[in-house]
């Protein structure tokens, strides 16, 4: 009786020894008698003691973090270039049978790609169309570890470090384009101003009541200032007929010599002086 029992106790113990519980997010590859019997899970399995062997694989989404990688861009610029991939097993036989390691094999085919694609690219490129970089890098990651049983999701560049003497060179570039910026506003803003001046001058010159409502406002603008000075503007039109009497004297004083004296004779009256004389 006593042997029953304790045949029965340790066929017992085999049995529920060979449970195993997986989470939703787990399988098992299960290999008997080193034979892949394909993968197992979610929930209660059962592996046969001494005669089965399981390998837990995720299928959670994966962020691989890319180390920084010294690159040499096509413009011959050496920068450092650091990204992060996330990626999923979408197959865990593969994952498990035809990869020793497909997380340590996904970073290093991850790190010389991003070498071998940022070196074709210049740095303008790199900088602008990240988008697109990331694209190529995805495609070309996710076609070779279609057969590691690997779904690569998204590639994304994180930094590109540049060399001190580059990021002053490209402060320098971004301060010209500034300031050549800044003189064309300034040069079409004074051309809309001479615009308008001409208009205003235009409707000031046919109606010259205008420029003293003009001046009300500029004398208002001063006086607010608390100067002890005010400055008052006289319009030349207030002198115009001053200069026109002083002109006057002036011309009769001083005529005008005649356009041409050579080879003809003097008037009468200037021949009697000269005979007088």
């Amino acid at each position: 009786m006593d042997i029953v029992l304790i045949a029965i106790l340790g066929v017992g113990v085999y049995l529920f020894g060979g449970l195993r519980v997986l989470r939703e997010y787990e399988r098992a590859v299960y290999f008997f008698l080193g034979r892949s019997w394909g993968a197992k899970g979610p929930g209660l399995i059962y592996l046969p003691p001494l005669f089965a062997k399981m390998q837990k694989v995720s299928l959670r989404v994966v962020a691989l973090d890319i180390p920084p990688q010294d690159v040499i861009t096509r413009d011959n610029i050496s920068i450092k270039v650091n990204a992060v991939l996330y990626m999923r097993v979408k197959d865990p036989v593969k994952a498990v049978i035809g990869v020793e390691n497909y997380l340590y094999a996904t970073s290093q085919l991850a790190q010389t790609t991003l070498r071998s694609v940022l070196g074709e690219t210049e740095l303008d490129e790199l900088l602008m169309s990240r988008e697109k970089i990331n694209a190529i890098l995805k495609n070309i990651i996710d076609r070779r570890t279609e057969d590691w049983g690997i779904e690569v999701s998204a590639v994304e560049v994180k930094d590109v470090d540049l060399p001190p003497e580059m990021k002053r060179a490209m402060a320098r570039q971004a301060e010209a384009e500034r300031e050549r910026r800044a003189k064309i506003d300034n040069a079409e803003g004074e051309l809309q101003a001479s615009e308008k001046l001409a208009q205003a001058a235009h409707l000031i010159g046919a109606e010259p009541a205008a420029i003293q409502l003009r001046f009300l406002p500029t004398v208002t603008e001063i006086a607010s200032e608390n100067n002890s000075t005010t400055i008052f503007p006289l319009p030349i039109e207030l002198f115009k007929g001053f200069l026109e009497k002083a002109a006057k004297p002036a011309a009769a004083a001083s005529p005008a010599l005649p356009e041409k004296t050579a080879g003809e004779t003097l008037p009468a009256s200037l021949d009697m002086a000269r005979v007088k004389g």
